[in-house]
């Protein structure tokens, strides 16, 4: 079960915000060209930051609590993972303030 453990905190934040797109229509996921723009340049930088890091051994994942997949520069599945689920989450909590508050400008509108 240990082994879930990084899997089961993106569940549970998938679980936590990803009703959001149903409940009240904040429409995210639908708009990938907008959150990728927004995500991607930054979750590249933390990936490369990730890479240094483990190679240099300044840090690692705890073997026991994450699947043991490994992606590109020997960086966990789950952290791949984090880097899209995390933003895309929050994203997802400030379109649906903004959707309840009405009007509430943040930038971004024509």
């Amino acid at each position: 079960m240990l082994k879930l453990g990084y899997v089961a905190m993106l569940a549970f934040t998938v679980l936590g915000s990803f009703w959001l797109e149903i409940a009240l229509k904040v429409r995210v996921l639908r708009r990938v060209k907008r959150w990728a723009l927004g995500i991607l340049p930054i979750a590249i930088f933390f990936i490369i930051w990730d890479a240094y890091a483990i190679a240099r051994h300044h840090w690692h994942f705890d073997t026991k609590q994450i699947l043991g997949i490994y992606g590109p520069f020997n960086i966990p599945l789950e952290e791949f993972l984090f880097f899209l689920v995390v933003p895309i989450a929050a994203i997802m909590t400030l379109e649906a303030v903004r959707k309840v508050k009405k009007h509430w400008l943040v930038g971004d509108e024509k």
